[in-house]
């Protein structure tokens, strides 16, 4: 049996894998939806990146679980990344669904250089947190206006998890790996998500849909997720 750890994005919870779970259990598998620290039931603790990578580290090891399947969406691609390696032999596959990925030295602003002053500009005005994107933010994506509603006004995120620094102690792309790319957001990888994907590790699988396909294609996520569940 497969442990799937699911890991959402800026802003999110657990209860954004809540249309992918169901689909998981279905099939026999364990799965596991993790809220990281500062955000949603959450909210409120300490967080910081490396905090977020202990919370998923600290989850994988305390349930004991094996032939883990990581997963990490948007923002949490970075702590899912570090946790990955950090994990060792209990880690079957580790999949980034339309992803940051994390690189040695590089926090999530400085590796996205066009959009840290906006970033940054919201931490200013919130309190050191980025604020949650509006409904407007979210049109052109595959959603619906009712799953729209469900994201909006989710968790305002914490800002040191976004200006720490990653810390990997080997090359990723030696990780068993899928990147999912998610067509409406762009039709091709990020520069350091195609330079991975030339490792024989690394496959690419798309989806015709936007940035958050546990909302809008549940099913269709689940479904590659289970095939990238068992041995890679």
């Amino acid at each position: 049996m497969t442990e799937f750890v699911l890991v959402a994005g800026a802003w999110l919870g657990s209860w954004a894998w809540d249309g992918v779970v169901p689909e998981l259990r279905a099939a026999g598998h364990g799965v596991h939806a993790l809220t990281l620290s500062g955000l949603a039931e959450k909210q409120g603790v300490q967080a910081g990146q490396q905090i977020h990578v202990q919370d998923i580290v600290g989850e994988i090891e305390r349930l004991d679980l094996r032939d883990v399947v990581l997963v990490g969406h948007s923002y949490a691609g970075i702590p899912v990344g570090q946790a990955a390696e950090r994990i060792g032999d209990r880690l079957a596959h580790v999949v980034f669904v339309d992803s940051n990925v994390p690189a040695d030295g590089e926090s999530f602003l400085s590796a996205w250089p066009g959009g840290q002053a906006m970033v940054e500009a919201s931490m200013a005005a919130n309190g050191g947190f980025w604020a949650p994107l509006t409904e407007a933010d979210y049109h052109g994506q595959g959603l619906t206006e009712e799953q729209i509603a469900r994201i909006v006004g989710a968790t305002p995120h914490p800002g040191a998890t976004l200006s720490e620094p990653a810390v990997l102690a080997r090359p990723l792309g030696g990780l068993p790996a899928t990147y999912i790319k998610c067509l409406l957001d762009g039709a091709e990888p990020t520069d350091d998500v195609a330079e991975l994907l030339k490792s024989e590790h690394w496959r690419l699988v798309e989806m015709d849909t936007g940035h958050w396909p546990m909302f809008s294609q549940p099913r269709e996520l689940a479904r590659i997720l289970l095939r990238c569940a068992g041995p890679s």
